[in-house]
C-alpha cells in the first residue's frame, strides 16, 4: 500500500539512524493493510502518520559524580507516544545499547500492547545509557536523583507513569520516587514497580513472566492441549525469564536452558531455579558458576554461539520462549527451532524475533504469541498496581494472580477472533495489532485532530 510505504519513508527521512523503530513500525503496518483497506476513514485522517509520530519526545543529559569524585555525563529519554487511551505508561530501561531508536521502537510497540490489556493506558517509553554494572549504591543512586532532577517535570500519576525495564528494578524505583517526592513535596501513585513497603503490588514482580507463560497456554488450549509434560527452551535469566520457569514448572513442564550475556546454560532434567536466582541475585552473577552444582550440565560461552544466531534456540524442545532482548532470535534459529519440533513461540521479550524469524513462524503454522501480546502481563499489572495506589488499597497475591490470568486469556481471545474475523486463523501477529490499533485510532478519531 503506497501510503504505508511513504510513511515509511518519511520516518526514515525525519528520524535518520532508527532501525530498530522502523523495524516496529513495519512490522505493525504491514499487519494493518486488511483494516485500512476496509476502513478508509482512518487513511483519510491520517491516522498512520498521527500514530508514528510521538506526541512528546524528551531527550536531556544527565550529570552526576562518581565515588571518586569525577563528573559523568548520560543522556536520558522518555518518549511520550500516545495519550488516547490514558496516562502514557511504560517503563524505564537503564543499559549502555539505549539510544532514541530503542526507546522510540519500546514506546511504539508499548502503544499496541497497553491498549490490547483493555485497561486505561497509553504508550510511553523511557530511559538512559546508564551501564549500572561495577557501580555502587551511591552511583547508582546519585544517577538515579539526577535523572529525576529533569524527568519529575513531566510525569504524574494522571499523566506519565513510568515503571522499570531493564536495568531499572525496585531500588532504582525507590531511588527516583524518593527524589520525585523531595522536589514536588507529594507523596502518589506517580511509579509502578515500587517496593510492597510503600505501594507496590503484589505479582507485579513476577507479572510478565507468568503472563508469557499463561499466554501460552491458551494458545495450546485452542489446540486441546498444555504445558504439561513439555520441553521448555528460556533465554535470559533476569526477572521474565525467572518467573516464566517458576510458572512453567508449576503447571508440569521443564524448562531446559537460560542465558546471560556470557552464554547459555543447556540442563536436560531441567534448570535448578533455586540456583538460578542465588546466581542472579546474589554475588555468582554469571551463569556459569551453575556448573560448580550441576557437572552434567552444559555452558556455551557466547564465543561458542553459532554465528547465525543463539545457542538457546539450537535444542530440540516443544516450545520456546525469548526472554532476553531484541532481535535475539534470528532466521536460522527459527529454522532450527521447527526442524527440532518446536511447536510453540511465546515472546517474553520486546521484539526478540526479527521479521525473517517472525515470518518463518507463521509460515510453518506453529503458534507464535508476539511480545505485544504475550508479554503484556508486566504493564498490566502495573495499571493494577496504579488502582490500588488511586484507591488506597492492598490486593491479596491471589487476587492480583486471578486478574493477571483473565487479563492474558482476554489478550488471547481478542487477537485470536481479530485472526479469524480478517480471515487469517491463528496468526496472532496480525490478530494483535489490528485489535490494537482500533481501540487506539478509534479512541483518537472521537478526540478530533491532535
Amino acid at each position: 500500500m503506497s501510503y504505508i510505504h511513504e510513511t515509511i519513508s518519511n520516518l526514515k527521512n525525519t528520524s535518520p539512524a532508527q532501525a530498530e523503530f522502523y523495524q516496529a513500525v513495519e512490522e505493525v503496518l504491514d499487519s494493518l493493510a486488511p483494516i485500512l483497506e476496509s476502513n478508509k476513514h482512518y487513511q483519510q485522517q491520517a491516522i498512520i502518520q498521527r500514530l508514528v509520530e510521538p506526541e512528546r519526545q524528551i531527550m536531556f543529559r544527565v550529570p552526576w559524580v562518581d565515588d571518586e569524585g569525577n563528573i559523568q555525563v548520560n543522556k536520558g529519554y522518555r518518549v511520550e507516544f500516545n495519550s488516547a487511551l490514558g496516562p502514557y505508561k511504560g517503563g524505564l530501561r537503564f543499559h549502555p545499547s539505549v539510544n532514541a531508536s530503542i526507546i522510540k521502537f519500546l514506546g511504539f510497540e508499548q502503544i499496541f500492547k497497553n491498549a490490547l490489556t483493555g485497561l486505561p493506558i497509553g504508550g510511553g517509553k523511557g530511559g538512559s545509557n546508564f551501564d549500572a554494572k561495577g557501580k555502587s549504591d551511591g552511583e547508582i543512586m546519585r544517577f538515579c536523583q539526577s535523572f529525576m532532577n529533569e524527568l519529575y517535570r513531566h510525569i504524574g500519576p494522571t499523566t506519565d507513569v513510568p515503571a522499570g525495564d531493564i536495568g531499572v528494578g525496585a531500588r532504582e524505583i525507590g531511588y527516583m520516587f524518593g527524589q520525585y517526592k523531595r522536589l514536588t513535596g507529594r507523596y502518589e501513585g506517580v511509579f509502578t514497580g515500587k517496593s510492597l513497603l510503600w505501594g507496590g503490588s503484589l505479582v507485579r514482580k513476577e507479572a510478565t513472566g507468568y503472563g508469557v507463560v499463561y499466554f501460552a497456554e491458551n494458545m495450546l488450549s485452542v489446540k486441546q492441549e498444555s504445558l504439561k509434560d513439555k520441553k521448555c527452551l528460556i533465554s535470559g535469566s533476569g526477572n521474565v525469564a525467572i518467573y516464566a520457569i517458576e510458572k512453567l514448572y508449576q503447571l508440569g513442564a521443564t524448562p531446559i536452558t537460560c542465558s546471560d550475556s556470557t552464554g547459555t546454560i543447556y540442563h536436560e532434567s531441567g534448570i535448578d531455579l533455586a540456583l538460578l536466582k542465588e546466581l542472579k541475585e546474589g554475588s555468582r552473577s554469571s551463569l556459569i558458576g551453575y556448573l560448580e552444582e550441576y557437572k552434567e550440565a552444559q555452558f556455551i560461552p557466547i564465543d561458542d554461539y553459532p554465528k547465525d544466531g543463539h545457542a538457546v534456540w539450537r535444542f530440540s524442545a516443544d516450545a520456546a520462549f525469548p526472554c532476553a532482548t531484541q532481535n535475539e532470535l534470528t532466521l536460522a534459529d527459527a529454522q532450527a527451532l521447527i526442524e527440532n519440533g518446536c511447536q510453540l513461540v511465546s515472546e517474553g521479550a520486546n521484539m526478540p524475533s526479527t521479521q525473517d524469524a517472525i515470518n518463518t513462524f507463521i509460515e510453518a503454522k506453529i503458534s507464535y504469541g508476539p511480545g505485544k501480546a504475550a508479554n503484556a502481563g508486566g504493564v498490566a499489572t502495573s495499571q493494577l498496581e496504579m488502582a490500588q495506589n488511586s484507591s488506597m488499597q492492598t490486593w491479596s497475591f491471589e487476587q492480583v494472580d486471578q486478574r493477571l490470568q483473565e487479563i492474558m486469556k482476554n489478550i488471547f481471545q481478542t487477537a485470536h477472533k481479530t485472526s479469524i474475523e480478517f480471515g487469517q486463523p491463528g496468526n496472532l501477529v496480525l490478530g494483535a495489532n489490528i485489535a490494537g490499533f482500533k481501540r487506539v485510532a478509534d479512541a483518537m478519531l472521537e478526540q478530533g485532530v491532535v
